[in-house]
């Protein structure tokens, strides 16, 4: 009796020591996309007042755990029994990513203003507009970080495809815990840089100090962070679109250059071609729709 406990024990030891093992390279095989990731949150989390960013952030990380949660066990359902629907999803999500990068430029190179937020600024919205706006932004972070993680958990899954059940589902929850409480630890402390800097700053008692001086290098340092991010953010998008183009379309990833160019750029034009694509079809829609509500 006390001989098979023992034994228990060393199978459930050796599982985990598989477990390490395993989580660390799809640790690694995830470490772009989880780059992407924080750049793409982090860019979404960000333009909030100093008030609200911190239970904003709150609201979109509660998202982004019950993304994994729904993702995770039709993630294992899908790949055991219609593995071909994982990647359709995939495409589509790229899609999605692709056209949000693609509208991001065209806003920067054609700035117009929006009819619903016309003559709407921060000064004359009440508290109530000023939260609804809010859950407006929130619920586009979720719907961007559900389609991230639909890649992450994917990748992750795709490192243990071929190992036991008991273990896909471990490995793969880690590194879905990892992408949410990591990547949003991350992008909590890029968000209040500035309040960490007024706070060594406040308490700096000499007027020449080594708080005071990290202080204002926070302070300053977080509007070109958060500007770096936008831009960082917008070419991560795009570049896990095409990555998922590339990767999932026979045709792109069949597709040779007669000049021998890098992956990444390959990725990133085949994810902005598209992107702009989707953005041309869905102005189309827009316009025809509109056409119709005056007519």
């Amino acid at each position: 009796m006390a001989s098979g406990f023992f034994v228990l024990l060393d199978d459930i030891a050796a599982i985990m020591d598989d477990v390490a093992v395993m989580s660390k390279i799809a640790a690694k095989k995830t470490a772009g996309i989880l780059g992407d990731d924080l750049a793409v949150n982090a860019e979404k989390a960000s333009g909030f007042a100093s008030s609200r960013e911190l239970p904003v952030l709150w609201a979109i990380s509660k998202g982004s755990l019950l993304n994994k949660i729904i993702i995770l066990p039709i993630a294992f359902l899908l790949s055991a029994f219609l593995p071909v629907a994982i990647i359709v999803i995939l495409v589509l999500g790229g899609l999605f990513l692709a056209y949000e990068g693609a509208e991001k430029i065209y806003e920067f190179v054609f700035p117009h203003s929006h009819e619903e937020s016309a003559g709407i600024t921060a000064e004359n919205l009440t508290e109530e507009e000023i939260l609804e706006a809010e859950k407006g932004k929130v619920k586009s972070a979720i719907v961007t970080d559900f389609i991230l993680s639909v890649e992450i958990v994917i990748i992750a899954l795709g490192t243990v495809i071929d190992e036991p059940l008991i273990q896909q589902i471990i490995v793969t929850s880690i590194i879905a815990l990892i992408a949410t409480i990591g990547v949003y630890g991350i992008v909590a402390l890029i968000v209040r840089m500035d309040e960490a800097g007024y706070k060594l700053i406040k308490f700096s008692k000499k007027e020449k100090s080594l708080s005071k001086f990290i202080g204002n290098i926070l302070v300053k340092a977080l509007p070109i962070v958060i500007k770096s991010l936008t831009v960082i953010g917008t070419i991560a998008l795009i570049l896990v679109a095409g990555g998922i183009f590339v990767h999932y379309i026979p045709f792109f990833h069949h597709l040779s250059p007669k000049i021998n160019i890098p992956v990444i750029i390959k990725e990133f034009v085949v994810g902005i071609v598209l992107g702009f694509a989707v953005l041309a079809i869905v102005n189309l829609i827009k316009k025809i729709f509109k056409k119709k509500e005056i007519a």
